[in-house]
């Protein structure tokens, strides 16, 4: 609300959205009105279509009560309905990075009235390849803008890239980075072949759909193809999203998973990120995400906004590489770590050693500690009079502590310093190999000798 440029990390469905969208609606009633051919004053940029459209519709709902338009751009719609919305001028655009940037060059509008820059899941966008589009926008809106990048996860490859493109930022964290959302249940079950999680997930999917929808995330395209039909041919209601399928299709999807006209899911990761449905109880990590952080954003599909929900996540023999970083997250969110789960996760070398590495390795067991000598003394000596000074300080702390610290010295001194044999040197004293009388001639030591 002051200006400030904002890097914002927060956990999934902590209201990121709601941040940005109420902040640049009085941003954009403090500016002068639009004129003809003016461009839009607030842009949002979002890494996939289904994003850029969830936030689309948030900003159409409150700004239409102030009478602010809107537009929604992204790879796979309508060119020609998008450059109308242009043409006919909005306050606020939702879009792609690479489909605003095919409409400014196309001149269906410019970035000359941009004062509010908004990058949600940034780090999305990096991993995506989405790096020059980023910097190749921020460096075609005026100097004197707003800048926000909003996400939950930001690593610090990431976060050195987007401190380029903002003035002085405000750091600001909710929780850890990357941290899990606490209000979702994380419960991890591990299988020893591929099979067993086929006759699991049978055997739970009608209590999980009666208890609200069901979603299911799978890595690959093809195998969430299999998966959806073997659970239709099993007589489940299921429907299917992933990259490959028509824009038009995808939106039909999740607005009849929205209506819960569909209880069941089945998603690659296109679905993983932003997507905000209230409805789903009950999230199932079929395979195991690519990484950590996406991990983190599946789950984040249920348990929203404070509600409760519990995310499942199935791990096979072959999961070690993973089962390391997933042991991590569910002891930062505070969730139980299987046992099976830790010892998949030891067989990593890598885990193990880092494990170790921080105390978490093995005990040492009858590891008993030795007493130094003093100079000059021997072992038995040294350990018979710290034996006599633990007594005497066993004593008490009033009063036994004066005697027992000079018992203690004065045994010390018997035993360490011995009187010199010379009559001239009676005043010296010689400890034994470690100190030499002053006057005794160092021999040099032949390369012969013993």
């Amino acid at each position: 609300m002051s200006g400030r440029d904002v890097i914002g990390i927060a956990k999934t469905g902590s209201g990121k959205t709601a941040a940005f969208i109420w902040p640049m609606l009085v941003h954009i009633m403090d500016q002068p009105e639009l004129k003809k051919g003016d461009g839009p004053v607030g842009l949002i940029v979002a890494p996939t279509r289904e994003l850029c459209q969830q936030i689309y519709f948030e900003c159409k709902r409150f700004g239409k009560v102030y009478g602010l338009r809107s537009v929604c751009c992204y790879g796979g719609g309508n060119m020609h309905e998008q450059q109308k919305g242009l043409s006919d001028g909005c306050e606020i655009v939702v879009a792609t990075p690479g489909r605003i940037i095919d409409h400014v060059k196309k001149k269906n509008t410019n970035l000359l009235r941009v004062t509010y820059l908004v990058f949600d899941e940034a780090d999305r966008m990096f991993e995506m390849g989405f790096e020059y589009q980023v910097r190749s926008i921020a460096n075609h809106v005026r100097p004197d803008r707003q800048t926000l990048l909003f996400s939950a996860t930001f690593r610090k490859r990431i976060e050195r890239l987007a401190r380029d493109i903002l003035t002085d930022p405000v750091r600001i964290i909710q929780g850890d980075v990357g941290e899990a959302n606490a209000d979702v249940t994380q419960i991890v079950e591990v299988f020893k072949t591929a099979d067993m999680k086929w006759k699991w997930l049978l055997r739970r999917i009608i209590p999980f759909t009666s208890e609200g929808s069901l979603l299911v995330f799978v890595t690959k395209k093809a195998n969430a193809e299999e998966l959806a039909t073997n659970l239709i041919n099993e007589g489940h209601d299921v429907a299917l999203i992933h990259g490959d399928m028509q824009q038009y299709d995808r939106n039909n999807v999740i607005t009849n998973f929205k209506k819960k006209q569909v209880a069941t899911l089945v998603a690659t990761d296109v679905a993983a990120r932003g997507l905000d449905i209230p409805l789903i109880r009950n999230v199932i990590n079929y395979d195991v995400a690519r990484d950590i952080d996406t991990h983190t954003h599946r789950i984040g599909r249920t348990g929203r906004a404070g509600q409760k929900g519990t995310a499942y996540t199935l791990v096979t023999s072959k999961d070690t590489y993973f089962s390391g970083d997933l042991v991590r997250n569910l002891e930062g969110a505070g969730q139980r770590v299987p046992d099976d789960l830790l010892q998949l996760a030891l067989q990593n070398s890598k885990f193990r050693k880092s494990r170790y590495k921080h105390g978490s390795g093995k005990q040492i067991s009858n590891f008993k500690t030795r007493d130094r000598p003093g100079f000059g003394a021997t072992a038995s000596s040294t350990t018979s009079t710290m034996a006599s000074f633990r007594a005497a300080a066993a004593a008490g702390v009033m009063g036994g502590r004066a005697s027992s610290m000079k018992d203690y010295f004065k045994n010390q001194y018997k035993s360490n310093f011995v009187q010199s044999s010379e009559p001239a040197a009676a005043s010296t004293w010689n400890s034994g190999d470690g100190f030499k009388h002053p006057n005794s001639k160092r021999k040099k030591k032949s390369r012969w000798d013993s």
